[in-house]
């Protein structure tokens, strides 16, 4: 039995897609079984609830091999590891009281180098947790989305820029959704595997967002621009977009870390090169968005 957590958000719908067709029996844990797909729901078992509750994941973690898990961002969380350790408590409860075997976590990169680096720290605080159980992990260590420039269509598409706290010629990695999930799916159906491991997602290149302009203004057919702001601009923005004082620091700090060569502590290998790049991305996904938001 597999248990897939967030089963409707961005990385967990991709994931629940490809093991569908694995043979293994699927159960959801789903706050809204309603957003489930018809075909979804027919091939399922559905536990409702969210997983941040004991009696909730202990239902839903019975009989359970191998679990899916991710904490879902709460941008108005008062605390960014309270928030991550609020979900991670009550999980590791579970696990150990149903027996699970195997894990595979959405975390990130920065273990054993991160410091003071918000979203990030708590992260590896989250791993922490659930490895001192004892339980089969695997630590899906990701740079930044591709997706999250999603979050930029509108300044894209009206004023041909985007903006992130971020020095412009600074190489980092970053990973498309679809490879996070595919390489998630491949350890849930994989029973022949134990222990404890990080394992880097890290896409096929390190992009500086001075690169990233240059692909997007090739694949969009028209020049667009790369602003770096201020790490306290950066923050002010987010407050004003509504999220918490708390998550925005975090957010911040983070992005000073990043700036720093936090994500560059692992080199590209074989394993963690994921096929999917980000022009390849900017052509699937980026450009029809900014077509359709034009509309």
């Amino acid at each position: 039995m597999i248990v897939i957590t967030t089963p409707t958000g961005q990385i967990g719908r991709q994931v629940l897609d490809k093991v569908l067709d694995g043979g293994e029996p699927i159960r959801v844990i789903a706050r809204d079984p309603s957003r489930l797909s018809p075909r979804v729901r027919e091939r399922v078992e559905v536990v409702p609830g969210s997983h941040d509750r004991l009696d909730v994941l202990t239902e839903a973690l019975d009989g359970a091999d191998a679990v899916f898990w991710l904490v879902p961002p709460d941008p108005r969380a008062d605390s960014v590891e309270g928030h991550l350790l609020g979900f991670t408590r009550p999980f590791c409860e579970a696990i150990e009281k149903q027996g699970v075997q195997r894990v595979v976590g959405v975390s990130t990169l920065g273990r054993g180098v991160a410091e003071n680096a918000g979203q990030i720290s708590a992260a590896l605080a989250m791993d922490e947790l659930i490895e001192r159980t004892g339980v089969g992990y695997r630590a899906l260590q990701m740079p930044g989305f591709m997706e999250n420039m999603l979050q930029q269509v509108g300044a894209i598409r009206s004023q041909g820029t985007f903006y992130l706290a971020l020095s412009g010629d600074h190489k980092n990695p970053t990973c498309a959704t679809r490879d996070i999930a595919a390489v998630a799916a491949e350890l849930l159906l994989d029973d022949s595997w134990s222990g404890q491991e990080g394992v880097p997602v890290l896409g096929p290149e390190d992009l500086s967002p001075n690169d990233m302009a240059r692909i997007m203004s090739e694949v969009l057919g028209r020049p667009i621009r790369f602003q770096q702001v201020s790490g306290a601009a950066y923050k002010a923005t987010l407050v004003r977009n509504g999220l918490s004082e708390p998550w925005a620091q975090g957010l911040a700090d983070m992005t000073a870390a990043i700036d720093r060569g936090l994500y560059n502590a692992r080199p590209h290998t074989p394993r963690s090169t994921t096929p999917t790049g980000f022009r390849q991305w900017c052509e699937e996904v980026l450009k029809p968005a900014v077509e359709q938001n034009g509309s």
